[in-house]
Formats: C-alpha cells, structure tokens, sequence
C-alpha cells in the first residue's frame, strides 16, 4: 500500500507542485521498493510482468522529478543538465549490463568442478561481488545524489546542489563502468571448451574415479537436492573412488560439503568428452531423461540407487530395466518388484540395505521429555492425482487440531515439494502452519522467544561456515571452478562438529513444549527422528527410514480402507498403527507413547524392520560396499572378454620366426581376397 500510495502521489505532488510533499513520497517509494524486493519477491516479479520493472519505477521517479523542477521554474540550464545527466545514467546502465553480460558470456565453462585442482587452467579471477552481484540495483540508486541535489537546490533557490549531486551520480557511473570493462579484459583470457576439458581430463586421469553417482533433474532446487546429499557420506566411505556427476548448474548450490570431486556437465557432447573410462559402476538416485547420455557408457554397469525405499510406484518403475542391476534396502524392496510382472528379474536386483540410517538413534536409547513429541511428515501431492499419497489435503488441518487437544508437542515436517503442484496442498499447509503458531503464542510465547533470539546468531554464525565449507563461494560458477582444489580431511571433522553443535543450539533453544515448522536442510530429517516419540505420516520412504528406530509410528488411512486391505497393499503398514480420516483413532495411539507397555505393534515393528531394511549385520555400508567391489569386479571382467586379444608378436616378439612371417603373409592375401 505504501509502494503503491507513494507512486500515486508523486505525479500529483510534482503537478501541484509540492516540494515537500514530493520528497516525502520519492522516499516512501525508495524505501518500500527495497523491503518489497526483500519480503515480497513474488509481488516485485509480477509487477515486472506488467512492465513495470525496477528500471522503469526509477524512469518513473525521474520524469516526475523533472516536472516537479519544471513546475517550480527552475532556470532552464538546471532542467536540460538534469536530463542530460539521467540520460547519459541510464545509457551508462545499459552499457554496464551489456558488459557484464559479455564478461558472464565469456567466463562460461563446459564444466563446473569442485575439489580437483584447477589451477592448471589459468582461469581468470571473476568481477568483485561489489561490481557482480544486483548490479543492475546498485546502479540505479547512483542516481540518488542526483535526485538529492535536484531537490536541495529546488528548496534552497541555489543550484550549486544540483550540481553536486549531477557530477556524483555522472562520476560513480562511469567509474564503474571503467572498473567492470577491466574485467572484461580479464575475462577473454577464460580458457576455451577444448582446454577446460583437457585440463579435467588430466585431473580425472590423476585421479582415477572409479565409481560415479550421477544425478538430472529438469527444475533442480533445493527440493531435489536431498537426492543426492542423502548418499555423500556413503560414498566417501566406499573402497573404491567416487565422483560425482550432475547435469544443471543450481545443483551446485545446494549440493553438501563433501571431499569427493563434483563435475558438473549441462551439455550432453561436453560429457562425452571426459575421460570416464576407469568408472566401472555409475550409481542413479532418480530416473531422469538425461540418464540416457551416462548409460551409453558401454565399460560401465549402471544401478539404480533411488532416493529412499517406499511403496510408492517410484519405488517399483518399470524404467529401471534400463539397469543392469537394482539395489534396494531388503527384502520388502525384492518383492515389490516382483510384483511388477514381466518387468524386472529377480538376478538383477541387490539388498544392499539403507547406510544412511546410522544417525537414527534407536527406540532403546531414547530419553523421552516432559510432553510426548510428535513428528507429522506428510508426503506431497505427487506428480499426478494416481499418485497422490499425502494426508495434508483430506486430514491435515482436523489432525493437528486433534493432536493440539491431546496435550502433545508436534514438530511439522512437510515434504519440500508440498504445494508444488496443487493449490490445496498449499493451502493446508499454510494453515496447519497458522493453527501450530497461534499455540505456541499461548504457550509462554515471551519466553521461548528470547530463547529462539539468543540462539540465533551463533546459529547463523555456524550455518555460514558451514556453507563455507560445503563450497558455497560468493563467485559464479567460473570462479568456483577457478579456486577448486582438493579439499584436506580436516574439514570432515569440523563439519560434523558444527552440524552436531547447530542441532544442539536449535533444539535447545526450542524448549521441551514449542511446537515446531521445519522447512529447511537443518534440522535434518533423521534428527527430528531423534527428537520424536512416535511418527505419523504417509505412503512414503520417511516411514521406512523411521522403522529403523523401532519408534511407534503411524500411517494415515485417508482413504478409510479396511485395515487389512490396507496392509496388504502397503508394506510399511505391517508394522504401523493405521489412522482413520476423521482420527477417532488418535487418543488410543498415542497411548502407547504415553505407556509403552500398551503398545501392541513392538513385535510387528521389529519384524518389519529386517524385511525392509535387512539384517543389522553384516551392516548396511559393508554390505553396499561389498556391492560396489562385486559389481566392479564383474564389469572389469566383462570388459576383459569383450577386449580383442593383442597380435602374436605383441604378446612374444622374441619368438618371432620367418615361417611367422610367411604365415602373416598368407593370412593378409586371404584377407584382401576376401
């Protein structure tokens, strides 16, 4: 309202003309336009699809200005400087992002690398985030000094204002154009495809990868990266050496900190050009369109990893022919693709177990508080209606609302892609937000505040080094290639101290009582396992993971089918407690958080665990591990009999006779015959 009141005005003040009235809404209009680009992103872009982008609002200012001074009867000599200095700031401005448009041009890589030493590749230092980042924001807000001596000189009746303010605004746009222009200098000496890839090739050749984890997605955000990080610490603890290969360059955003070297490859002919031929096992987390350019590569054995064992369809695609094997968890995992009929064989497919799970502190261990916790992790809507398992949209809302009367404390933990495609799902997790928020205010709201505003800077203290570690550089991509290097094994350890130290700090700052949202990569999923007493959630592989605690846990029913129609269809319900839509079930469930010895499904859990997830020993790394080696070792042999055999005198050039040499002869005549 501010935003648009101030825009409002300004014609009107300039019309009138009304000096102060004007420079109180030329600043209401400055300041909104930045908390609007801060809090309201959305609203900023939609204004853009109305063409009144940034650089038009500023114009829009500008024109008014100038009506403003000609209202007034400013001296003609004052109005026509004035025009020509925000003709010639604008005309800067678009000089700077034409450059700066060239110099990102120019610095484009066909491959991204982390932690392989790049050094080699001579690649010139990226523009200062000073002159790199919003640049186009800062530039248009050079032309404050002029709008402030315009309207000083206006007030005061003497011009020499203006005319400071002409000759800041003029002097700081063209310096900064100077400074970007020497970067674009810089910038032509950015080493071309060919040699960026031959400088790769030599790393690679160094370092020999061995095993690769290859991850597409079309709309890679933080939503799907988790695709990936849940297998970072499985793979540096592989014998054999790991890579990491990814397809879009946002991945590099949210990727984890990890000592394992990262290429990234948008183009399909760049990746056939790097030198993968020790890679002997390429590991998939998703099926995607682009798999196609990794499984061409013939010496290698493709799996198909996922990214969580579920009963949903993901988890038993028809796709995954295309591999030559299917590793899942345990036994549940077999089985569901066996009832896939005439689509996968039973040879093909690996219980390799879950070694992610490893932080999930079992039931035994846990110390419960003074309110059962209760963790609520629905699923997301799907990609389509079929496949649309979450409980958010049909019973979300009345569950937590039930769960509120039980005298529970809740943590919320929504799938990252909930909303995504249906506006319903949106909408209920938005209010089950509201109902969760509106209880902790009733819940000595002053004093978990203060607790939640002490913590928070050292929280966000260690967040950035965090980011720091995992790589997450304020350049572009080019200068991350550029300061790529391969990393020590004493960053491994600060990581988990300060992942360790971040969780402690959160939860305690929470307080035993305060419910929780958890939106974001921290806390980690398998820590609000920690943190709960029983688990409610959907169809999905959440509830296979949190079987590995032998916690109570709850499938949600939404659909209201026979129990054990229910169970039949879905694995994971052989060991939950089912949850009917309207949850008149609720307060008899969550008694046996209250008194475990009234908790009927422990035995059922206990089973369930080792068919869906294997037997606890050997353990799941060992066994994923011992996978990698076999599977290697098979591709290593197939290559050696497909691999044609060396000529005679390759193999014993000393026993080489003359009647050899006739008999070489006579095998060529024939050859040439034929």
């Amino acid at each position: 309202m501010l935003f648009g009141a101030g825009f409002a005005a300004l014609p009107v003040f300039a019309l009138l003309p009304s000096l102060w009235g004007f420079a109180v809404a030329s600043a209401v209009t400055y300041l909104a336009d930045e908390v609007l680009h801060a809090r309201a992103p959305g609203f900023v872009r939609r204004l853009a699809t109305l063409q009144l982008s940034r650089t038009m609002r500023f114009a829009i200012r500008t024109v008014m200005l100038l009506a403003l001074a000609d209202r007034t009867e400013a001296p003609d000599a004052v109005l026509v400087a004035g025009l020509a200095v925000f003709s010639v700031h604008f005309a800067l401005v678009m000089l700077y992002s034409a450059v700066h448009r060239a110099i990102s041009i120019r610095r484009g890589l066909p491959v991204v690398v982390r932690n392989l030493d790049m050094s080699g590749a001579r690649i010139p230092q990226s523009p200062a985030a000073l002159l790199n980042r919003r640049f186009l924001r800062k530039l248009l807000h050079l032309d404050l000094p002029a709008h402030a001596g315009l309207l000083a000189a206006l007030a005061t009746g003497t011009w020499y204002p203006a005319g400071v303010g002409y000759t800041l605004t003029t002097g700081l746009s063209v310096a900064a154009v100077l400074a970007l222009l020497r970067h674009f200098r810089a910038a032509r000496r950015t080493p071309g495809r060919d040699e960026t890839i031959a400088e790769v090739n030599r790393q690679l050749a160094a370092y020999r990868p061995e095993v690769a984890l290859y991850f597409s997605f079309a709309a890679v955000s933080r939503d799907f990266m988790y695709q990936v990080n849940m297998w970072i610490e499985t793979l540096e603890r592989l014998d054999r050496r790991p890579v990491i290969i990814l397809r879009e360059k946002a991945s590099f955003r949210h990727l984890g900190r990890t000592r394992i070297p990262v290429l990234c490859v948008p183009k399909a002919d760049d990746l056939a050009e790097l030198d993968l031929s020790g890679v002997r096992v390429v590991l998939y987390p998703g099926n995607a369109g682009k798999n196609v350019h990794m499984l061409r590569v013939a010496e290698a054995k493709h799996v198909f990893i996922g990214h969580g064992d579920s009963d949903k369809l993901a988890s038993s695609n028809r796709v995954s022919k295309v591999y030559d094997e299917i590793w899942v968890a345990g036994r549940a995992g077999r089985d569901r693709y066996r009832r896939v009929r005439h689509a996968i064989s039973d040879e093909s497919i690996v219980e390799v177990g879950r070694p992610q799970l490893s932080p999930i502190r079992p039931h035994a261990d846990h110390t419960p508080g003074p309110l059962p916790v209760v963790l609520y992790a629905p699923t997301w809507e799907g990609w389509s209606d079929d496949d649309c398992h979450t409980s958010l949209i049909p019973m979300g809302v009345p569950l937590i609302e039930k769960l509120l009367t039980e005298n529970v404390r809740v943590l919320y933990k929504p799938h990252p892609l909930t909303g995504k495609r249906s506006a319903e799902a949106a909408a209920a997790d938005q209010a089950v937000r509201a109902l969760l928020r509106a209880d902790n205010e009733r819940r000595d709201a002053a004093g978990a505040e203060a607790a939640v505003a002490a913590a928070t800077p050292r929280l966000q203290e260690i967040q950035a080094r965090l980011d720091e570690l995992a790589g997450r550089g304020e350049g572009d991509y080019t200068q991350q290639t550029r300061d790529a290097r391969v990393p020590d094994r004493d960053g491994a350890a600060e990581w988990q101290a300060l992942r360790a130290e971040w969780h402690r700090l959160f939860w305690e700052s929470r307080g035993p009582v305060r419910h929780n949202v958890i939106l974001k990569q921290l806390p980690t999923l398998y820590d609000c396992f920690n943190q709960a007493d029983i688990l409610i959630s959907d169809v999905s592989s959440v509830v296979a993971d949190f079987v590995a605690s032998l916690k109570p846990y709850v499938l949600t029913n939404a659909h209201d089918l026979p129990d054990e129609e229910f169970r039949a269809a879905y694995t994971t319900a052989g060991g939950a407690y089912l949850l009917d839509r309207e949850c008149t079930r609720l307060t008899e469930i969550l008694d046996s958080v209250r008194d475990p010895h009234r908790d009927p499904m422990t035995a059922a859990r206990r089973t369930l665990k080792e068919y869906v997830l294997g037997p606890d020993n050997p353990t799941s790394m060992e066994r994923f591990n011992a996978a990698v080696n076999t599977l290697a070792e098979r591709a290593e042999l197939d290559l050696a009999d497909h691999r044609p055999d060396p000529p005679a005198d390759q193999l014993f050039p000393q026993q080489r006779t003359a009647s050899d040499d006739a008999a070489g002869r006579m095998n060529l005549e024939r050859t040439s015959n034929g």
